[in-house]
């Protein structure tokens, strides 16, 4: 007779792969993948789930990607709004929306995302464009990620089509 878990069905080889709970094998995969997913929701509670896990898939294919070729996936930006849609739940515009891509309340946000391939830590953002707040995100070598938020009337007066924001000069 094969030994299996009651909850994915996969052969448990010996007490070492589960725990046998009231009647039934329970793997230790499982349980993992339950308490993984019990801190996403406590670190991103107004995000979908569904959503985490495809952010964590691209961020680790994207970072698999550069052991092996050296070269970055040319999604950071995709990357940077899906990090700030599941922090702040931000509500994102639809593809191609001018002047800002998501909703925060009643705030247009505009996202910019700071590349591990950059060499200054600063972005370029429209002037013109219809946002109330900032939100730039820094992805560093080892894709880690970080944001910071900047209202619109805390950034640099000036002419020109564009205004720049460095990292430095925006509250953590």
């Amino acid at each position: 007779m094969v030994n299996r878990c009651s909850m994915t069905g996969r052969v448990i080889e010996g007490s070492a792969d589960a725990v046998w709970d009231d009647g039934e094998w329970i793997s230790w995969e499982w349980i993992n993948g339950q308490l993984h997913e019990q801190e996403l929701k406590e670190r991103y509670p107004e995000a979908d789930i569904d959503l985490i896990h495809i952010f964590e898939t691209l961020v680790d294919d994207a970072f698999n990607y550069k052991q092996i070729t050296g070269r970055y996936l040319p999604i950071f930006g995709e990357l940077g709004e899906l990090f700030a849609e599941i922090t702040f739940g931000i509500k994102r515009h639809k593809p191609r929306t001018q002047g800002s891509d998501g909703r925060l309340g009643n705030d247009f946000i505009e996202i910019k995302t700071i590349t591990p391939e950059k060499s200054k830590e600063k972005v370029s953002v429209k002037r013109q464009g219809n946002f109330n707040k900032l939100l730039v995100v820094k992805i560093n070598d080892d894709f880690e990620f970080e944001a910071r938020m900047l209202d619109r009337k805390d950034m640099s007066k000036g002419e020109g089509k564009l205004a720049t924001v460095s990292w430095s000069s925006m509250k953590k």
